[in-house]
């Protein structure tokens, strides 16, 4: 029985490179699988899933008016793995769970589960809500040895806390962080 996976992690957590591994393996197997990314996901080019240690693979690239229900329907793939899936409406996180429950394919999908200030990205909030497993990939502090939970942002190297819920960006814009340093920068930042 197929299942929707959301598995999420902080900046910098190994996401992309996970969504690149599992890809590699049905296909090695001469398994099909469609790679889906949102269009706003342009940091390495529209359509592209890349790793920052320099993998990539080319995605499909899923905006407003695709109907992904339909494409896997049509192609009937080993499974269905989607890139920063943060970034989907509530109606692609529905169309995802519809993959899985009508056509019996597997979706994974990965992605941030909260932005710089803590709030949840709309497709993480849905994913959580639908997905039947809920998988964390960890990485450490960028400041202790504890598990970062946050996604701290940054310009030119200092923490900031407020602006638009998205900007594309990797580790000159975003650093993952645990929450007790998270707060004491943020503390900082409003003493000065």
């Amino acid at each position: 029985m197929a299942q929707l996976y959301f598995r999420y992690g902080t900046m910098n957590s190994g996401k992309s490179i996970d969504v690149l591994k599992v890809a590699h393996n049905y296909e090695e197997q001469g398994k099909k699988v469609l790679l889906f990314t949102p269009v706003v996901n342009n940091r390495d080019g529209v359509g592209k899933v890349a790793s920052r240690i320099g993998m990539q693979k080319e995605g499909i690239v899923v905006d407003e008016q695709m109907d992904m229900v339909q494409l896997a329907a049509a192609e009937k793939p080993n499974c269905i793995l989607v890139d920063e899936a943060q970034f989907l409406s509530k109606q692609q996180v529905l169309q995802l769970a519809e993959i899985v429950d009508a056509l019996n394919i597997p979706v994974i999908a990965y992605g941030l589960r909260a932005d710089f200030v803590g709030d949840l990205f709309e497709g993480s909030y849905h994913l959580m809500a639908l997905a039947d497993k809920i998988e964390e990939i960890k990485t450490v502090c960028w400041f202790c040895d504890k598990k970062a939970t946050m996604n701290m942002r940054c310009k030119d190297g200092i923490p900031v806390f407020e602006g638009e819920q998205i900007q594309i960006g990797g580790n000159e814009s975003y650093i993952p962080v645990c929450r007790k340093c998270y707060s004491v920068k943020r503390k900082q930042s409003r003493q000065q």
